[in-house]
């Protein structure tokens, strides 16, 4: 088997067990392996650590797949790890809560670089790593068998395969008879998914219980709802009673969802008023005519995917926070996030803190938001915590 020999010194997160090796801590490599081939990793001193996937490529060379010197990365180890990931899952999960969950968080459960998302009767895979890429039958002989659901999708699309010099693939790769879009429950209101192109794997399924926090705190205010996406905050506030929702999207197609998954509830159309635009410049806009609301949701797309960007993150999502301060009555709330993973929870709270202080306004933090259970984080894998939010309040 080809093996990888740290440089000195640069054992020290393996032996904390964090999945990642990074190029520049690798002194050796013998045995030419190829993008994806099992590899073991000594340290310099010829101690072994760990057997991970090697990705020649990547800046993240190795993602490790065990420690266990005697265990061997085959079917049945993935078989087995599948098995615990869904197990989770189905234990955690309310009885009708929702029939859409992550199934699979990649290196949080053990299976580095897969992702695997249930919107109802199907599933939805995505490969992000090299490591995945030879198992792919194999897994799909364990999904079937686990869920008992015959249609796997494949969304291998995400940014990081392009760093991994691996090229985009979409499309089925279990089952046939796909639908246009799946249709999935989530506390009580239904939503359309475009799995095939739509963000991520087609919904924020990270946001459900933050989608019911929003339905919480919206009972008789007016809301706005920044990079409504499909809708999920804004029909969240609607259920709760909210006496109005704007909602604030990009794209077209996002919005023409947002009304179907709104007709599909019940709703009535003037409930919402959708606004097609860029969400800083309708700020600035609203922020010059003195436009104000009650509540106010932030969910922007990733401002920092690299730790390289984290500058410019900060700055962008100190002006978004501070135009939206500025939108908030006395007494108003601000629900707001950060999924930049360059972007700490520390890092987002000074961001916020400073927004406030440019704002002029006094804020009290009422609650953290995080990612849901099903996106779990372990706990020697820290940039799996990729979600922050927090409720604010204007006092």
């Amino acid at each position: 088997m080809p093996s990888v020999h740290l440089k000195s010194g640069r054992e020290k997160s393996v032996l904390r067990r964090h999945p990642w090796i990074f190029s520049g801590a690798i002194g050796e490599v013998s045995g030419s392996p190829g993008p994806g081939d099992i590899v073991k990793v000594f340290s310099a001193s010829g101690q072994f650590l760990a057997r991970g996937a090697y990705s020649p490529q990547s800046q993240i060379r190795v993602r490790i797949w065990t420690w266990d010197e005697n265990q061997t990365v085959d079917a049945a180890l993935l078989h087995q790890r599948l098995a615990q990931a869904i197990e989770l899952r189905t234990y955690l999960l309310a009885p009708g809560t929702t029939d859409a969950m992550r199934l699979v968080h990649a290196e949080s459960d053990g299976l580095p670089g897969l992702v695997v998302d249930r919107y109802a009767d199907l599933l939805v895979l995505q490969s992000l790593a090299w490591g995945i890429e030879p198992w792919l039958e194999t897994i799909c002989d364990s999904l079937v068998e686990l869920t008992g659901l015959q249609r796997i999708f494949e969304r291998s699309d995400a940014q990081v395969r392009t760093q991994e010099g691996l090229e985009f693939r979409c499309g089925p790769l279990r089952g046939s008879g796909f639908p246009d879009l799946a249709c999935i429950q989530e506390h009580h209101l239904r939503y359309w998914v475009d799995y095939r192109e739509g963000h991520k794997t087609g919904f924020y399924l990270d946001q459900r219980a933050n989608r019911r926090k929003v339905k919480e705190l919206s009972r008789e205010r007016e809301v706005l709802d920044c990079f409504s996406y499909s809708g999920g905050f804004s029909l969240a506030a609607l259920s709760g009673g909210a006496r109005q929702v704007v909602a604030v999207e990009s794209s077209a197609a996002a919005i023409d969802l947002g009304r179907m998954n709104l007709a599909l509830n019940g709703f009535q159309e003037q409930g919402v008023e959708w606004i097609e635009g860029d969400v800083f410049q309708l700020l600035r806009g609203w922020r010059d005519r003195r436009r104000s609301f009650d509540m106010i949701v932030l969910d922007p797309p990733r401002f920092a995917p690299t730790a390289h960007q984290v500058g410019k993150a900060t700055r962008a999502y100190k002006d978004i926070n501070l135009l939206a301060l500025k939108l908030l009555h006395p007494g108003g709330i601000l629900v707001t996030f950060s999924c930049s993973g360059g972007i700490t929870a520390e890092l987002f709270q000074k961001i916020l803190a400073g927004a406030a202080l440019d704002a002029r306004v006094d804020v009290l933090i009422l609650e953290r938001l995080y990612q849901g259970f099903d996106h779990p984080v372990a706990l020697s894998f820290p940039e799996g915590a990729y979600l922050k939010g927090l409720v604010l309040q204007v006092i």
